[in-house]
């Protein structure tokens, strides 16, 4: 990534050696990515945030591409995940950064902004909105109840199973059919069936030759594992986060979703978004933003698009801090 003028080093937080992509100067906005993912998700975010005068930093999660990968699973919980982001902050030399998160990467930045809101100017997530704790219901045992056994995140529940399968057809394959999912449809994985029946998916335009070769080449040292080892432990960060059951995420916030994501499309969370609960949980909701045509991977998908909207907020924020009585708004794009 040098052509990019992307800096590259290891730090050392909270136990474990992670690497980190930054570049620029200014406020720091960190970007978290999700799964399969890594660093590079962001590559030109990090680049527009640059050039508008901040300091981008994007790291490899726990489990993820140059960074650690401890075994067990029971290392990547939500309280493991956002101790490695605080520290990755104070590392940073930050007292307060603003957060950009994706898929499992929101997921975290939700955890990140419920646990340690003094460490969040502002945050811009992506397709994965806030999901209230309900008490009483396992999140998996609902998920099954919905969506079958079959349902992706049902499938990476049992340690090293959906591993066997990703190694069986390549780890090319695997990333091209995730990178390709472009329906709104449930995600499954039919067991009598394999991963990738119909062999090596087209790529999307937006995603070229070089850019799957690289995911490929992390993911070819460091497994898939890691990765999996985040919905593994669903279950548990709900029970770990009794707590936080009715707390509200207290920082100001923009969503912006795809309305060809399938996260936008899970049962009950267009309804969720969009009947005032959102704002509800997130009283500083400034902004949702749904784009026509587009769908998980938004922020390589519509890459200008995103940088522009997280610039745009973060710039807004720093200008004008946010009143606490403001209403937020909804746009469909």
């Amino acid at each position: 990534m040098e052509e990019m003028g992307i800096n590259h080093r290891m730090v050392h937080v909270n136990g474990i050696n992670m690497h980190i992509a930054e570049k620029g100067q200014g406020p720091v906005v960190l970007l978290v990515h999700g799964f399969p993912s890594l660093w590079y998700s962001w590559r030109h975010q990090i680049l527009s945030l640059a050039a508008a005068g901040y300091r981008a930093v994007a790291p490899d999660l726990r489990g993820y591409g140059d960074t650690d990968a401890p075994k067990s699973a029971e290392t990547y919980t939500c309280f493991h995940i956002v101790e490695d982001l605080v520290a990755l902050i104070d590392t940073l030399g930050q007292e307060k950064v603003f957060v950009v998160g994706h898929d499992w990467g929101a997921v975290m930045s939700w955890y990140l902004c419920l646990f340690r809101p003094d460490k969040v100017e502002a945050l811009v997530n992506l397709s994965v909105a806030f999901t209230p704790r309900i008490p009483f219901v396992r999140p998996l045992t609902a998920i099954k109840a919905i969506y079958g056994d079959e349902y992706y995140m049902i499938r990476f529940q049992e340690p090293g199973e959906m591993e066997a399968e990703f190694a069986s057809v390549g780890t090319e394959v695997v990333l091209r059919k995730f990178r390709s999912y472009d329906t709104p449809a449930p995600l499954k994985i039919p067991r009598d069936e394999g991963f990738a029946p119909e062999g090596q998916p087209a790529l999307p335009s937006w995603l070229s030759e070089e850019d799957i070769q690289y995911y490929t080449s992390k993911y070819e040292k460091s497994g898939f594992t890691g990765g999996l080892n985040y919905y593994r432990n669903i279950n548990v960060n709900w029970e770990f986060t009794a707590h936080w059951t009715g707390a509200q995420v207290k920082v100001p916030v923009k969503f912006i979703v795809g309305d060809q994501d399938l996260c936008y499309h899970m049962v009950g969370v267009k309804a969720y978004i969009h009947s005032g609960l959102f704002k509800r949980d997130v009283p500083f909701l400034q902004d949702v933003v749904v784009l026509k045509g587009v769908g998980h991977f938004i922020m390589e998908e519509r890459a200008d698009e995103i940088s522009g909207h997280i610039i745009d907020f973060i710039e807004n924020f720093q200008k004008f801090p946010v009143p606490s009585g403001r209403v937020g708004s909804c746009a469909v794009l």
